[in-house]
């Protein structure tokens, strides 16, 4: 959504409302939450559901023949058909439980990557990645011999798809691309990317961490081959996520973990594995966690999942014109489609002092290297200070925050 769309939308969310449905507000009275980026706060409906499923419903699941396990199975695998409708993947056997888009990247790298690439192979990436999306690979070449080429972000702050396109050569297997940047924001066109890594034969995997909890994704669309993301960043628990995949790519993958209830059969001398997605999911999984998952992704449709992008783009485009406003403020440049972060500097005044300042304020950021150290060395930064939204955030925020960095500002002049 350009910045003109942006500010002209209607409000497509009751904050007020939105926020009385989150516990954490009335327990913290005054409390301006602008670190959704890092994990978002959680709704009732997510922390009552897996609250009431251990009061009543709780045992293992797959394994046991009595009523509750089997009550325990139906939960956990209807999260999954939930997260399956959530981006639309073909089919329930595509949508893998992990810890988080951490332990999904890792999955795909060491999986995949060990089982179909060889030295000399490369991987495109971007300067934009998170480090969740730069180590699994290095692994990767350290342990094969792969090589990274990595495209560097236009003087906007995005990426050109046609720069991804010319880092394309003939021994590129996979291009693997943040959708939406966690240090600024900037919404990648990861769906013509897509289409020109597929024009070259190249599979393509998206960190779809920080988009997932801000618009619609659909993978079928994107023609996506990996989508990973985390729970904790859309409004559900902690140590869960998924790594969406192509079911042809899962198929030829082998296990990266070994255990219980990934297999069909063990004996000393050989193990037959199971089908995906259980072949990927060894041992007890976090039931709780991937229930409470299907929770957020009720409860995120339940409020809209276009209402929450216009929303958020709103909120984008006011806090950009808010800082860019201030005297001494540097705001970090996202590209054309900025959405749900700002990443700003404030001259003559440390991250972490700033962040410190503000929180005496009630404003809670983040300051940092956001898990982006190779761009803020391209931005000659040591950090900048980070203020991202969620659902309960509305523009009476945003002027606490300026407010908060007006009065950091006077303090440190004197």
């Amino acid at each position: 959504m350009s910045l003109v769309s942006a500010l002209r939308a209607k409000p497509s969310l009751d904050v007020d409302r939105v926020r009385a449905g989150f516990p954490i507000f009335a327990r913290n009275p005054g409390l301006v939450f602008l670190d959704t980026a890092a994990s978002a706060q959680k709704p009732a409906a997510v922390i009552d559901g897996v609250a009431e499923y251990y009061r009543s419903d709780y045992a293992n699941v797959h394994r046991g023949v009595y009523r509750l396990s089997a009550r325990s199975t139906e939960l956990f695998e209807g999260a999954r058909e939930k997260l399956r409708r959530f981006v639309n993947a073909a089919d329930a056997s595509e949508i893998i439980f992990v810890r988080g888009a951490t332990e999904a990247i890792n999955l795909a790298a060491y999986s995949w990557g060990g089982a179909h690439l060889k030295a000399g192979d490369e991987i495109v990436l971007t300067e934009l990645e998170h480090h969740s999306n730069i180590v699994p690979w290095q692994l990767l070449r350290d342990r094969i011999g792969v090589k990274l080429c990595v495209v560097a972000m236009d003087e906007s702050g995005g990426i050109d798809p046609a720069a991804v396109e010319a880092a394309i050569g003939p021994n590129t297997k996979l291009v693997a691309v943040t959708h939406l940047a966690n240090a600024t924001g900037a919404v990648l066109p990861v769906a013509e990317i897509i289409r020109l890594a597929h024009g070259k034969g190249v599979r393509v995997l998206i960190d779809g961490c920080q988009a997932v909890p801000r618009m619609p994704v659909d993978v079928r669309a994107l023609d996506a081959d990996f989508y990973a993301f985390s729970g904790h960043k859309m409004y559900g628990p902690t140590g869960i996520g998924v790594l969406y995949a192509k079911r042809e790519l899962l198929d030829a993958m082998p296990p990266w973990q070994g255990g219980g209830d990934m297999i069909q059969s063990v004996t000393f001398e050989h193990t037959t594995f199971q089908d995906p997605p259980a072949r990927f999911e060894a041992g007890t999984p976090d039931i709780s966690g991937a229930i409470g998952l299907g929770l957020a992704a009720d409860y995120m449709e339940s409020l809209g999942r276009d209402h929450i992008e216009a929303h958020e783009a709103a909120l984008s485009a006011y806090g950009a014109i808010r800082l860019e406003k201030l005297p001494g403020v540097r705001l970090i440049g996202a590209g054309p489609n900025r959405l749900g972060v700002l990443s700003f500097d404030v001259e003559g005044v440390h991250p972490h002092d700033l962040a410190t300042i503000l929180d005496r304020h009630g404003v809670a950021i983040r300051a940092g290297h956001h898990c982006a150290q190779p761009l803020m060395e391209k931005l000659g930064l040591p950090a900048t200070n980070r203020a991202s939204f969620g659902v309960y955030n509305g523009e009476d925020d945003i002027d606490s925050l300026v407010a908060a960095i007006e009065a950091a500002q006077e303090m440190f002049s004197r």
